[in-house]
């Protein structure tokens, strides 16, 4: 007798098969996301998984579900990047909004291409656009699109920037690319942006030698009188300058650059300027005190925000918005005759027209359904809490006699730690600082991040988890002094 289970494919689940597996995962994220706080924030992958994993070949034949679901929660699930625990603090990494979570599977469930069309998903991202635009204070007829995070986002303003910079001067980039002579194509950011830009320039052919360093002063944002000066005397050699990269929290140490003075200077001088704000634009879109960099932030040919930085929405969810979409259609718009249609405006032509994607992922989803749950009132207190809980550990450090304040900026601090009475040379300082970061995320109690400010090493902590608390902090701190005093010690400084 055959067994009519034997002729149905693996894939094709029924009711109750979806529900008792999607039960067994939803107990998984449970225990996972609700043990967070018990756990270690950071343990390093066995060696002997990294061994194994590395000689593993494709499985031949299936595994049952309920096995796959085991050796994730036993040789996967513990051993995360950290983020999600009150006391990680490196980088920008995020917890995840729960709700969030379950809107990333129903939006795979869907599983459509958000290229275009007439379906849910495409009228969705329109709207979480939209909002978008109408919080960064942008003009009616904004638009934008969501992208994958910031580094896309760069790329698509800084692309779009560049077939507007050559069209004005009558070079039809797209046609002739970058082959025939021409002026020479500038670009204009501090030493504080972020690296994206660099490798937009050298993927946009610029070249990241034509990226102009624009000098920074005492709290690390950009000089608007050396920006004007260095775009003054390029236009007067005949360069042509492409777009002004302006910085709404650098990620290295949170600094606001002065936006209504750098949109002044990019308007006299007719250049594009790209504001990013993946990670300092949520406190300057919703908070109050934040009202005159908003204003000029809505002045802005474009802005980069990375919703999956510090609204809490899953990897990935970044977010391009335009001052005047029209002109990422003239740099990206190739529609292919099966995908054509005679009835097309700006509200309905296709994402795939305003960016490099064809094929694009129901990112909006989880976008919306967050800001549904929460609300802008939400969002506000969880972001203020985060900007409470950062003037609390720069108090402390300023309070400690053997760790120094370098430089702090919205919910970002960057910390030195020096024993009192050190005697050894500022080297001996930076590797005993970049050591210190390393001993106190392979501890495990707290994780943060080494980087340098002014050529100095210090330690970074990035705090945009609402799980965290005062004790969190002490926790941290704790873990600094302990670690610096043991590794100085063995310096014999």
């Amino acid at each position: 007798m055959t067994n009519p289970a034997a002729d149905v494919p693996a894939w094709a689940w029924d009711e109750q098969q979806i529900r008792r597996v999607g039960m067994a995962v939803a107990d998984i994220l449970a225990d996972y996301l609700g043990g967070l706080a018990g756990r270690p924030v950071h343990r390093p992958v066995p060696e002997h998984l990294k061994r194994e994993w590395a000689a593993e070949a494709p499985p031949r034949s299936g595994t049952a579900p309920d096995e796959i679901l085991a050796r994730f929660t036993e040789q996967i699930a513990p051993y995360p990047l950290g983020n999600g625990h009150p006391r990680f603090y490196g980088w920008v990494n995020s917890p995840p909004a729960v709700l969030a979570v379950y809107a990333q599977v129903l939006a795979a469930a869907m599983n459509p291409s958000v290229a275009g069309g007439d379906h849910a998903a495409y009228y969705l991202e329109r709207q979480v656009v939209r909002w978008f635009a109408e919080l960064a204070c942008m003009p009616d007829g904004a638009g934008g699109l969501l992208v994958s995070g910031a580094s896309m986002a760069t790329l698509t303003a800084l692309a779009t920037a560049r077939h507007h910079a050559m069209s004005r001067v009558g070079i039809d980039v797209r046609a002739r690319g970058l082959q025939a002579p021409g002026p020479r194509l500038l670009l204009y950011a501090s030493a504080e942006a972020h690296g994206c830009v660099r490798k937009a320039a050298e993927l946009l052919g610029i070249g990241s030698d034509n990226i102009r360093d624009i000098e920074t002063d005492s709290l690390l944002q950009i000089r608007p009188d050396h920006l004007a000066a260095t775009l003054a005397a390029d236009r007067g050699r005949g360069d042509l300058p492409v777009a002004v990269i302006a910085s709404a929290g650098t990620v290295n140490t949170g600094a606001i650059d002065p936006m209504a003075e750098i949109c002044a200077i990019c308007d006299e001088h007719e250049v594009w300027l790209h504001v990013d704000a993946a990670y300092g634009g949520p406190p300057l879109l919703l908070l109050p005190e934040y009202h005159d960099s908003r204003e000029a932030l809505g002045r802005a040919d474009s802005i980069a925000i990375d919703p999956h930085k510090w609204l809490y929405i899953p990897v990935d969810a970044g977010l391009i918005l335009l001052r005047d979409p029209e002109r990422a259609r003239h740099a990206f718009s190739l529609v292919p005759p099966y995908l054509r249609t005679d009835d097309q405006t700006a509200d309905t032509a296709w994402f795939s027209e305003y960016g490099f994607e064809q094929t694009r992922p129901f990112r909006a989803l989880k976008i919306w359904m967050a800001m549904q749950q929460l609300g802008l009132d939400g969002y506000r207190d969880l972001i203020r809490r985060d900007l409470e809980l950062a003037e609390y550990l720069r108090a402390r450090v300023r309070s400690a006699p053997d760790l120094e304040l370098i430089a702090g900026g919205l919910s970002i601090t960057c910390l030195r730690y020096r024993p009192a009475g050190w005697m050894g040379t500022p080297e001996q300082l930076d590797q005993l600082n970049h050591r210190l970061a390393g001993a106190v995320q392979q501890a495990g109690r707290a994780f943060l991040a080494g980087t340098t400010v002014r050529g100095q090493a210090v330690l970074r902590a990035c705090l945009v988890n609402p799980g965290a608390r005062r004790s969190d902090i002490d926790v941290l701190l704790a873990e600094i002094l302990r670690h610096g005093a043991q590794l100085a010690s063995r310096t014999g400084s």
